[in-house]
């Protein structure tokens, strides 16, 4: 049986774009990963050639669970560079000597196939993990800065997680809005043996929003490449990492909370047992707000439900990367929310608490974004007097500026 008929399941049901790149200067990349997977016992099923990328590997687990993994891996260094900070490490996203097109980052989203975007430092023997889905399309030329107390951290705990501003290549071409866009992006690094705790948090946090994402990447710092059971919550499910596997891909409900799905859960439940709330009900629809409700019998309510991130403002103030995942072609200005769209935020903090409380702000009252007219900041600080912990005084404050 050859190694493609040993996973074709997984063949059949993902394609990605290939490239041709230079054998001997990837293999080094991808005998790093081979040899990460190998550190955990793996048995590795299939490989492929090191002169096409991104490398596509199938490996066995040491309980048996066979899994396939795309991986875009790039060089890390610490080249000094004109006019940068000297303790900048980085990352360039290309593949061979283009530098002017897009990488379209491959994504299964049947989660049979478990993407990787990593920039890998061969000297410090380290990886650094950004969200795929945030880097897809990825300009080839983007570089993925980090630090060296970045480099320093993972070495000494084996684990990091840090956020970042990820801002877009500057081109005289393109609209003076999207050049000032920014969202936040979540960088993770582990130590080589670490990696199959990296590819446990892709499947677990698979369209996570950032805050969530950084949530998840924290919890999974206190696992160790040991098979024992070193976390108390893998200890109540009577579990070992590796099983990990196999609790994400079983359990669709876990899958949907681990989401964000149960912060809108939480909240509707808790609006609907508000005194006066009538109707309460979930909006599952894409791109439109979350909950619907009614107030004392008034005219209903759109409320949007948003994860605040994991990092906090230096006072300590939570905050939202409020904005959507795209724009429309030609308006970048459509990525930001009109107060217009729904009257009620409903920030969740538990990416910061870790218990699923909520603030509440009219988005008339939001402060407006700084090029886009009529349209809202996408970095939203959360505190009083905009936002309070009583949905009642909001709901009551809507209403009365209504009449």
């Amino acid at each position: 049986m050859s190694p493609f008929d040993a996973h074709k399941d997984v063949l059949s049901t993902q394609e990605w774009k290939s490239y041709s790149v230079s054998r001997s200067d990837k293999e080094p990349l991808r005998a790093f990963v081979l040899r990460a997977l190998e550190m955990r016992d793996c048995s590795i099923v299939y490989a492929s050639e090191p002169s096409r990328a991104p490398f596509y590997i199938v490996f066995d687990t040491p309980t048996g669970e066979r899994h396939g993994v795309l991986v875009y891996a790039f060089f890390a260094n610490t080249k000094l560079i004109r006019n940068r900070p000297p303790d900048e490490h980085r990352f360039q996203i290309k593949y061979g000597g283009n530098l002017k097109g897009v990488l379209e980052v491959a994504i299964d989203t049947s989660r049979l196939v478990t993407t990787l975007f990593v920039g890998i430092d061969l000297k410090e023997g380290v990886f650094v993990a950004a969200d795929p889905l945030m880097n897809t399309p990825a300009p080839m030329s983007r570089s993925i800065e980090f630090k060296r107390d970045h480099v320093a951290l993972i070495q000494q705990q084996g684990w990091a997680v840090w956020e970042r501003d990820r801002r877009p290549g500057k081109s005289k071409d393109r609209p003076k809005a999207e050049l000032e866009d920014y969202r936040t992006e979540v960088l993770v690094g582990c130590r080589q043996d670490r990696l199959l705790d990296l590819i446990a948090l892709e499947r677990i946090a698979y369209q996570l929003d950032p805050g969530e994402r950084h949530l998840v990447a924290d919890k999974l710092k206190a696992l160790r490449p040991a098979r024992a059971v070193p976390h108390p919550i893998l200890e109540e499910f009577g579990i070992t990492p590796d099983a990990l596997f196999d609790l994400i891909e079983g359990a669709s409900r876990l899958k949907m909370a681990v989401r964000g799905w149960v912060a809108e859960e939480h909240l509707a439940d808790i609006l609907s047992k508000l005194k006066g709330v009538s109707e309460c009900t979930r909006l599952e629809a894409d791109g439109k707000p979350d909950i619907s409700l009614r107030w004392r019998g008034g005219a209903p309510i759109l409320i949007e439900c948003k994860n605040t991130l994991r990092s906090t403002y230096s006072d300590g103030r939570p905050k939202v990367d409020f904005q959507k995942t795209r724009a429309s072609k030609g308006d970048p200005c459509s990525r930001y929310y009109r107060p217009g769209d729904f009257p009620v935020l409903a920030a969740c903090l538990h990416a910061v608490t870790e218990n699923w409380e909520f603030r509440f702000a009219l988005t008339a009252d939001l402060e407006p974004h700084k090029t886009c007219t009529g349209r809202i900041a996408n970095m939203i600080g959360v505190s009083e007097p905009i936002f309070s912990d009583s949905a009642e005084k909001v709901f009551e404050l809507h209403y009365a500026r209504a009449t």
